[in-house]
């Protein structure tokens, strides 16, 4: 079985956030909304689903009136497929390779690779400038823009939320905290601001490292620190925390893959 964490640019409109959310049916498993970030993040599985959900996103955001704290080059922005138990890289490169092949062919929507290839960031930084697409026309989508179509392991997005800091000291602490395993913005979001993260290698740093080393680098500065999971953990992650800390780490047992895919509908 495949994952894919789709994220789609559309996160203050909750008319549209349920019509692409319910286009995944069963196959949903999570959904986390951000109003500042206008971002939509939807936990998927299978290869029907994250094309259900991309549809219902093309058809209901149109980028060039979107702004938002989060970079973003499209509607649908983000679609990266990840092995479960039982699935391999090898099913998951080919399942990127058929959604760009997909995404062209049925919405004339470029897209760009990234895994083993690329990084992600590096797609962000070159995309239409010294990068073209990979699959579909050479130029973005007048109402969709362009997507970023990848393979990876699985990850865990987190954020933490400090009031009182400005936008230069939240960069500082995401700078300083910055290592291979664990990528790291540092963003205004409202009257707050965020260090925001990905953990790309979570069994070797997980969220109570990550979310200690901002406190630690915070050194007194800053108010109300708040965490926030985005999205879903696997068990073997969250076994590795201490169940005492799960609720302020915004951990919990239901927030797993594996709980959530015990509790979908029998087919």
């Amino acid at each position: 079985m495949l994952e894919c964490v789709v994220n789609v640019s559309e996160g203050r409109n909750p008319e549209a956030i349920a019509a692409i959310a319910t286009a995944a049916g069963a196959d949903l498993l999570d959904v986390h909304t951000d109003w500042h970030h206008h971002r939509t993040v939807l936990t998927v599985v299978g290869e029907d689903a994250p094309r259900r959900v991309t549809t219902a996103a093309i058809e209901r955001i149109d980028l060039a009136e979107h702004d938002g704290v989060h970079p973003r080059l499209g509607a649908v922005d983000v679609v990266p497929f990840v092995p479960l138990d039982g699935s391999t890289d090898d099913d998951a490169r080919r399942a990127r390779d058929d959604f760009m092949a997909w995404l062209a062919d049925a919405h004339d929507v470029p897209s760009f690779l990234y895994g083993p290839e690329r990084t992600l960031p590096e797609v962000r930084r070159r995309a239409f400038h010294d990068l073209d697409p990979d699959r579909g026309p050479r130029r973005p989508h007048p109402t969709a823009g362009a997507t970023c179509v990848g393979v990876r392991a699985l990850l865990v997005a987190y954020n933490v939320w400090v009031d009182d800091l400005d936008l230069a000291q939240a960069r500082e602490v995401a700078a300083a905290i910055r290592r291979p395993e664990l990528r790291t913005l540092g963003l205004s979001v409202g009257d707050r601001v965020q260090v925001s993260m990905n953990l790309v290698a979570p069994l070797e740093l997980g969220p109570a490292t990550a979310f200690d080393l901002v406190i630690g680098e915070l050194d007194g500065r800053g108010s109300g620190v708040r965490a926030e999971l985005v999205g879903l953990v696997t068990r073997r992650v969250l076994e590795e925390i201490d169940p005492d800390r799960w609720e302020g780490l915004d951990l919990s047992a239901d927030r797993t893959i594996e709980a959530r895919l015990a509790a979908r509908p029998a087919s």
